[in-house]
């Protein structure tokens, strides 16, 4: 079932085609009457499925509903969605979670949209196998300074409104 990004919404994404896999490195979802003072939250997934610029998908569409509509204090403010995944490769069923599938330029999009964020929300959920990934990013997030720093219940694609975001930590990296 295809889902449709919210309204009011501008969407680019940027996706490559590499040894006949296809992979998404970045989604982005942008307030269109977007005001230069607005935070960009980042949102880490475990790997995409066929959300593109044209239509999300459940958890990237639910995603754009906790941030810009559900008036969270934790969000106000926010005109930028950054999703990234800890895997780049496309799949919607039986996702393995192999190395190739995180896909060559994936690390470089996580740092980059790290580093563009006031605020990251890891929503891998806690069912999450993959240790490694995990640790990448959250390596990642150690080295940088002053993010706020939230954690899902559970995966998008199978959460409740109520309790589903909560505030893990601040990282500020010390001097």
């Amino acid at each position: 079932m295809r889902h449709n990004h919210i309204d009011g919404v501008k969407v680019t994404a940027q996706f490559s085609e590499e040894n006949g896999l296809r992979y998404r490195y970045r989604l982005e979802v942008m307030i269109k009457d977007f005001f230069p003072s607005g935070k960009t939250a980042c949102v880490v997934m475990q790997n995409p499925s066929y959300a593109c610029v044209e239509f999300a998908d459940k958890s990237v569409q639910f995603m754009e509903k906790v941030v810009f509509q559900k008036s969270l204090p934790e969000f106000k403010n926010v005109s930028r969605l950054i999703v990234v995944n800890q895997f780049a490769f496309i799949q919607t069923n039986l996702f393995k979670g192999l190395p190739h599938e995180i896909g060559s330029k994936n690390n470089s999009a996580i740092k980059a949209a790290l580093k563009e964020s006031e605020m990251i929300i890891l929503a891998w959920g806690c069912a999450n196998p993959f240790e490694e990934r995990k640790k990448f990013v959250l390596g990642l997030l150690s080295e940088m300074k002053n993010k706020q720093l939230f954690i899902t219940r559970s995966h998008p694609s199978r959460a409740r409104y109520d309790g589903f975001i909560q505030r893990l930590s601040s990282f500020a990296q010390k001097g």
